[in-house]
């Protein structure tokens, strides 16, 4: 077989693979992690929005004489979602804080976290880092009572920490930094972490602090209790107060959905560009099938001027001349099709007989 024939199926080959379709490995990934990611943020936005949504209809109840009639009243003596508004109080023990004198509470949380720089290989910079290394809080029974001192009802919180939001007060913290050595500096150097030194924090729910509690309202034994609500439903307790509370939703809301719509775009774009170049490969595909077999009639209608038989030109003939061997390779688009002396005779701008594309660079082929 002669090298021109080869060389030609080699160049077809690689234009093609340049040419095709398909997505690159780049953008399918583009594609399906922006797809995921909108998906994800889509039902966070979707959940907040329903979130809003609900607290929005909750039944809003007066801590006053009239709540246990209300209660009575209601199916199963329960409001399903109810937003109370009250002040803190404990029922018998109180929690002292460990750090400031005078300062009680229902709630205490004390937190210790480790700071430390750490060593990133992929950005060769030192990134600060932070770890919870210790954790405790410390809970007696409280209720929620009016602001009005001579309303003499209470509302009992059972299970404050299972709040999605417990809103506490930071009364004290401090930060108490690690004594540093030359040894010690080397040694982190090396390990690739660097200790700076742990961060105490104190929080506490005082006494007397203003709340709002969203949850389930029931009336048990002629005890009124404000409880996790079902049905999915979130408990609040918040030193927000109600209006606060749900402007803050909402802006969690417009966080989440600004980012769906980010990675939406991102999604579709990818996408469409795919499509587009599906489209443009396949039309580019049958303008050339088109170009290919118009330029096969023209060739059988100048072998019958001719007068040649097709059986009897040889399948690396020229395809202007039909007399010489092919002898040189267009590019960009390819096409091994013509001899030396009929390349030359092209008009200019010279483009190739079979594609019509404009010939940007000639590579000589020789047959052994």
């Amino acid at each position: 077989m002669p090298t021109a024939t080869r060389t030609t199926g080699k160049i077809k080959q690689d234009h093609r693979m340049d040419t095709s379709g398909k997505p690159s490995t780049a953008q399918f990934l583009l594609l399906a992690t922006s797809s995921a990611l909108t998906a994800v943020f889509y039902s966070v936005y979707w959940r907040r929005t329903t979130t809003v949504a609900r607290l929005k209809g909750a039944k809003k109840v007066s801590i006053d004489q009239d709540m246990k009639n209300i209660l009575t009243e209601a199916p199963g003596k329960c409001v399903p979602y109810a937003v109370i508004e009250g002040v803190v109080r404990s029922v018998k023990e109180t929690l002292n804080s460990q750090f400031v004198d005078n300062c009680k509470g229902v709630i205490e949380r004390l937190t210790l976290k480790e700071k430390k720089m750490v060593w990133n290989r992929t950005t060769h910079l030192w990134n600060e880092s932070e770890k919870v290394i210790h954790q405790r809080t410390s809970t007696v029974p409280f209720d929620l009572v009016s602001h009005d001192e001579a309303v003499a009802a209470t509302i009992r919180v059972i299970r404050p920490l299972d709040s999605s939001e417990l809103d506490l007060e930071t009364t004290y913290e401090n930060f108490h930094p690690t004594a540093q050595s030359l040894t010690n500096v080397i040694g982190h150097f090396i390990s690739g972490e660097r200790p700076k030194g742990i961060h105490e924090m104190e929080e506490m729910l005082r006494l007397g602090e203003s709340v709002t509690g969203v949850g389930e309202l029931v009336l048990d034994n002629n005890l009124v209790k404000l409880q996790p609500p079902k049905q999915g439903l979130r408990y609040f307790l918040s030193r927000l107060d109600y209006d606060s509370l749900v402007e803050k939703q909402q802006s969690t809301v417009r966080f989440w959905r600004i980012l769906t719509m980010m990675f939406g775009v991102v999604a579709s774009t990818t996408l469409f560009f795919i499509l587009w170049k599906q489209w443009a490969y396949h039309t580019q595909r049958r303008k050339k099938k088109n170009v290919l077999e118009e330029f096969k009639e023209q060739q059988r209608k100048r072998m019958r001027e001719l007068n040649v038989e097709e059986a009897s030109v040889s399948p690396s003939a020229c395809t202007v001349c039909l007399s010489q061997e092919r002898s040189c390779a267009f590019l960009e688009c390819g096409h091994v099709c013509a001899c030396d002396r009929c390349y030359q005779a092209l008009p200019k701008p010279k483009k190739c007989p079979i594609c019509r594309a404009t010939i940007e660079r000639v590579v000589p082929l020789y047959n052994s």
